[in-house]
């Protein structure tokens, strides 16, 4: 194949109904073997790219085929004669990048930054406009291990998210996703509001702020917020319970993977009396928090048992997914805080969520923009296959 005479025909115009069969008819009494064919479709202008090999003596038939359809169709026509198919392609890696709004200059950056790596861009593809701009590339020639943290801080500098992953089969398959939950799959703290029934908010707040920021030891500063909360009776857990407010795109990624067929978990630092119920209502059916103490109906100011710290995050993603008989190479973690650092390098793919920016700085990956269903671009599923997913489970529920 390395020295067989191949065509490479590129065609672009107006898109309508039937011009790959009329490309293809024009040339298919001529015996030529079709080697590559790709389309890209953008605003209505349609780019058709061919590469052609057993070509016919007389060349010059085929040349003028492909030229009157163009003409009659209203394309244009660039035709590059040469020898052999397209070179393999080394060390492959995919590349996220992520905007609201995806600029040039953002795309200028990362193109700069991977041809200095020594990587080529060999397919650009799009997979969400709305809420955020998302494109992925296929790039070659380069490693995950040096181009990730090099693209991240040009990210972080210039203004995108950006998620740089092996490509091949590792993204293929059933994954386990385990996620954080305050601040992460809900918007809110939930030892912040259990402490407003206290009247101790600020106080609370503050405390947690410099442990999620890694200042403090998690475990003491649990143990000073919880204090706190002595006196409250049991009941407030329901008010709270009621109050939490997913983040948005939550309840899209967790029936996404469902629907996939990934397994799906939390491990909070919170409270498994307002995680549960709320992992129940999702489906996610991997569950480890703390619990509260309570005596006589009203919470005694403690946590029952040990507490949930980082150690312990990472600990449960590992028995997670050992309970799903799969590897930590295919685990994605998602989360926030200091407390989650252990659990994101870990897993196979670590994903800080509008993180603290020592927490941002260490994962794999960092989403600043605040839809959580973001996550399912990073492991290469489009806008359009989440909607259909999302028509097809509403039309299976009516």
């Amino acid at each position: 194949m390395t020295d067989r005479l191949t065509l490479a025909a590129t065609l672009t115009g107006p898109d309508r109904p039937g011009i790959t069969a009329a490309l293809m008819g024009a040339i298919a009494g001529l015996g030529t073997e079709v080697l590559d064919l790709e389309q890209v479709l953008v605003r209505g202008q349609v780019t058709i790219a061919v590469l052609l090999g057993s070509l016919p003596e007389d060349l010059d038939t085929l040349e003028d085929r492909l030229a009157g359809t163009c003409a009659r169709l209203g394309y244009r026509l660039s035709i590059d004669e040469g020898v052999g198919d397209n070179p393999p392609r080394a060390r492959r890696v995919v590349v996220s990048l992520l905007g609201r709004p995806l600029r040039a200059t953002h795309l200028a950056e990362a193109g700069r930054v991977i041809a200095e790596h020594g990587g080529t861009i060999d397919r650009i593809r799009r997979l969400s406009r709305t809420p955020m701009t998302t494109l992925e590339f296929i790039v070659s020639g380069t490693d995950v291990d040096r181009l990730r943290p090099a693209l991240a801080a040009t990210a972080a500098e210039t203004g995108f998210d950006v998620s740089v992953s092996p490509a091949g089969l590792s993204r293929q398959g059933r994954r386990l996703v385990v996620m954080d939950v305050d601040s992460t799959l809900i918007q809110d703290e939930v030892i912040e509001l259990l402490a407003a029934h206290a009247g101790r908010e600020a106080e609370v707040a503050a405390v947690t702020g410099a442990a999620m920021r890694g200042e403090l030891d998690f475990a003491a500063s649990l143990h000073h917020r919880v204090a706190a909360l002595a006196g409250l009776p049991e009941s407030i857990l329901a008010d709270v319970r009621a109050a939490v407010r997913l983040t948005p795109g939550a309840r899209t990624l967790v029936a996404t993977l469902r629907d996939l067929g990934f397994a799906v978990g939390v491990v909070s630092g919170g409270f498994l009396e307002v995680v549960a119920p709320l992992a129940a209502e999702l489906g996610i059916t991997h569950v480890h928090a703390n619990s509260l103490e309570v005596a006589d109906g009203v919470l005694t100011g403690r946590v029952a048992g040990p507490v949930v710290d980082r150690a312990a995050k990472a600990e449960t993603l590992r028995r997670f997914a050992a309970a799903e008989g799969l590897p930590l190479s295919r685990t994605v973690a998602i989360g926030d805080g200091a407390n989650d650092l252990d659990m994101l390098a870990a897993a196979g793919l670590g994903i800080a969520f509008n993180a603290k920016p020592a927490v941002r700085a260490s994962a794999d990956t960092a989403l600043s923009l605040p839809h959580l269903d973001a996550v399912l671009y990073l492991l290469g599923f489009s806008r359009e296959e989440v909607e259909d997913a999302a028509a097809a489970r509403a039309a299976s529920v009516g």
